[in-house]
């Protein structure tokens, strides 16, 4: 009873340091002296920054880089709190520190743009799907209808929550599939456009003109279009000048292009 009784009395002593301590560095005027009561007050409040840190381990950020935020938000809560307005600078400190933390998840740790209402739904419906899993006589695998039942929402918000599951974390485009042994990297595995399709229909368009051309000027054109050679490279070929060869090419292309949308009209 009486060892009660002094904890009890060594609390009311500390909370009422800590807020004499707080008021005194609002009246202060900026300066050094009290830029070192407010570093003091920072050090001795930053275990309870590192505790509240500390529930957010398991969620797949170092824990120093947890401590770092928390401190920010300790930071943050030194230097908003006003000792005339509340009680216990801890009752307003640990929200603070606990929402900074929360902020971090939400806008730094996504590789996806996730809108906020969607990462709700996410956390509501991993921890209910845990819990159904974990829970003896429980299902392996829940259903859609019984998380929703279980959660307190709609199939539909738990469809969403769902496929958000796979927005935390991006797999890179050079991982490796799982499983034994090498294999090709995603990257490798994924299609890719063909340009050579967008040019299929005009090369259909173009072959009843093609086949109306004399021989030389399918010859110019198959040599600067399919052999990649230069005008003079062609000239040179033929015997003939590159002006010459300039002025086959264009009068063949503007024939062919007639006679293309000729066909299409």
């Amino acid at each position: 009873m009486h060892a009660a009784i002094s904890r009890e009395r060594r609390l009311d002593k500390n909370v009422s340091a800590a807020q004499q301590a707080f008021r005194t560095l609002r009246d202060l005027p900026p300066g050094a002296e009290r830029d070192r009561l407010r570093a003091e007050l920072i050090c001795v409040w930053l275990p309870m920054a590192h505790r509240i840190a500390s529930r957010f381990r398991d969620r797949g950020e170092p824990v120093d880089d947890l401590r770092q935020v928390a401190a920010i938000g300790l930071v943050k809560a030194v230097d908003r709190y006003d000792p005339l307005r509340a009680t216990a600078f801890e009752t307003y400190a640990v929200p603070t520190v606990a929402g900074e933390l929360k902020r971090h998840f939400r806008d730094h740790t996504w590789d996806v743009h996730v809108p906020r209402r969607v990462q709700d739904l996410r956390n509501r419906v991993r921890t209910v799907r845990r819990d159904l899993t974990q829970a003896e006589g429980g299902p392996q695998t829940p259903t859609c209808a019984q998380i929703a039942t279980a959660a307190g929402l709609s199939e539909e918000d738990v469809r969403l929550g769902t496929e958000a599951l796979g927005s935390y974390s991006a797999l890179s485009l050079d991982a490796e599939p799982a499983g034994a042994g090498r294999g090709t990297s995603l990257a490798e595995r994924l299609g890719a456009c063909d340009l050579a399709l967008e040019l299929a229909v005009d090369r259909e368009a173009v072959k009843p003109g093609l086949r109306k051309l004399a021989e030389r000027e399918r010859l110019i054109l198959y040599l600067r279009f399919f052999r990649d050679m230069t005008q003079s490279g062609i000239a040179e070929r033929l015997g003939i000048s590159q002006m010459h060869v300039s002025r086959l090419l264009h009068q063949s292309c503007e024939r062919l292009r007639t006679d293309a949308l000729r066909e299409t009209a």
